[in-house]
């Protein structure tokens, strides 16, 4: 992990002093929310807007490189740059711009990830929002991390009230009923089997 830290403090600093707005999610928030499981990138959501996406790609070229499949004309037409440090680490830089990529990372803090090495990540809400709109096999599985790391702690109306309008756009209306069935699952309590009572007629 200390590779992958070291990675991403050095691209904190980078918007640091741009003063560009922005929030790690993926798997190193996943590390701060949820469980521990092995991850080889950095993914962070920077605040582009539309319209200006050119003067974000050509300043993150200065510093980084593009790493197959990633080019400008990739970068530009799905809005995310597929990136790679001087020491070989995977970045994969988001340009956000919708009202949810906005309120996530206003809603961002600074973690402690090792002794004096602070990381913003996005919050437990809103990484449970981005897992369950990918919606691969590993981000549901991330999902029951958080829910259960983060049991009792969480703003669940809000998750919801971010999720809802994600899952219309995507036309895929299952990604929130899958949620609220392992909300309702993690809200079980555990019950220890009790055994059973002999009869009388027994020893």
């Amino acid at each position: 992990m200390i590779e992958l830290y070291r990675s991403a403090t050095e691209i904190q600093e980078f918007f640091r002093q741009r003063d560009w707005q922005y929030c790690i999610i993926g798997g190193v928030a996943v590390l701060r929310w949820s469980h521990i499981r092995a991850t080889k990138d950095v993914d962070i959501t920077l605040l582009a807007g539309f319209g200006r996406e050119e003067i974000f790609i050509d300043e993150l070229l200065k510093a980084f490189s593009f790493r197959p499949p990633g080019s400008r004309d990739f970068a530009l037409r799905n809005r995310v740059m597929l990136l790679t440090d001087r020491h070989g680490i995977p970045l994969d830089v988001a340009m956000g711009a919708i009202p949810f990529e906005e309120r996530a990372v206003h809603r961002s803090s600074l973690w402690e990830a090792e002794a004096n090495v602070f990381l913003r990540t996005c919050s437990a809400e809103d990484l449970l929002v981005h897992k369950c709109f990918a919606s691969r096999e590993i981000d549901w599985f991330d999902v029951e991390g958080i829910l259960a790391r983060q049991a009792g702690k969480l703003d669940l109306d809000l998750v919801r009230r971010e999720l809802q309008p994600l899952a219309e756009m995507k036309e895929d209306p299952q990604i929130v009923e899958k949620l609220e069935a392992l909300i309702l699952r993690h809200s079980q309590p555990f019950t220890r089997i009790q055994p059973a009572k002999r009869r009388p007629d027994q020893p």
